[in-house]
């Protein structure tokens, strides 16, 4: 059955809606940040750039680096854009544009995530770097799909009793990162540990300005939280749905966070583009290592 021209949504150029990219335009390593600007500074390091597209918050950027073809792409903020931003390059490889069907052999993608993130342990110093082995989400976007499968059910029960969650908020949902990529950046440059993906920047990470919080406690109870010798680590807004949707996909991902911020301590770095360029360079020589 052909795919309905409200589903799969192709600009008159042929290219897919959102991302304005042609099948042929992505490597099969994508690097995902969440920041436009951040594109360039990661392909500043390539040999050579074939594609550069940009349409709203989503910039990509394909080219070479030492041999190694592979894309940077934007997803902006939030785990909404991830759901746009991996169902379309999965669309990319793996429907058939012409004939609006999916394709018989599915092409698998590598997705690496370089972001930013603040620990809530105070023994994750600022300014240092964490692969997320699992996350954690408390947005809602996997509750969409047909994916209960591949959660972690036991470790989501726990959590929301030491929470005493609301049930006014979205059910949590843990799931893990691929284990081969674990592999690649299972080194002594990272701490490892699991990411909580947030749908919001200050209240839902527990920041007051003006507004009263829900939870004034939330993250000191994160902090405090443990499952099967498994804590909670740091705090950003993509990597759930990053995983999630990797998997649901057929994909793999990973999340490396530079840690800019620790909550529990109060610090802030005092020059974050080094320690996020410094993740750029180290993650672009293991992607070709």
């Amino acid at each position: 059955m052909s795919l309905a021209a409200s589903e799969l949504i192709l600009n008159p150029d042929g290219t897919i809606y959102h991302l304005n990219l042609a099948p042929g335009d992505i490597a099969s390593t994508i690097i995902t940040v969440g920041d436009p600007d951040r594109v360039t500074s990661i392909t500043r390091h390539f040999d050579s750039i074939e594609v550069a597209v940009q349409k709203r918050e989503f910039k990509t950027q394909t080219g070479m680096y030492r041999g190694k073809k592979l894309t940077v792409i934007s997803t902006g903020i939030g785990t909404d854009n991830i759901d746009i931003v991996f169902n379309e390059l999965d669309a990319l490889v793996n429907i058939d544009f012409d004939r609006r069907k999916v394709k018989e052999q599915h092409t698998p993608l590598q997705f690496i995530r370089i972001g930013t993130s603040g620990a809530i342990q105070k023994d994750i110093p600022v300014d240092s770097w964490l692969v997320s082995e699992k996350a954690i989400g408390f947005d809602n976007l996997i509750w969409f799909y047909a994916g209960k499968a591949l959660l972690e059910e036991d470790f989501a029960e726990a959590f929301m009793t030491h929470m005493q969650w609301s049930e006014q908020k979205a059910s949590p949902y843990v799931v893990a990162a691929d284990v081969s990529l674990q592999k690649l950046f299972q080194q002594d440059s990272f701490t490892h540990g699991v990411t909580a993906t947030n749908v919001g920047f200050y209240g839902p990470q527990g920041r007051r300005l003006r507004l009263a919080l829900e939870d004034a406690e939330m993250n000191q109870k994160l902090g405090a939280f443990e499952f099967q010798q498994q804590r909670i680590t740091n705090l950003e807004m993509e990597t759930s749905g990053i995983y999630a949707m990797s998997k649901l996909l057929g994909h793999s991902a990973i999340s490396l966070n530079a840690i800019l911020a620790n909550r529990a301590t109060g610090a802030f770095s005092n020059h974050p583009e080094k320690t996020i360029d410094r993740l750029i360079i180290h993650t672009l020589e293991t992607l070709v290592s």
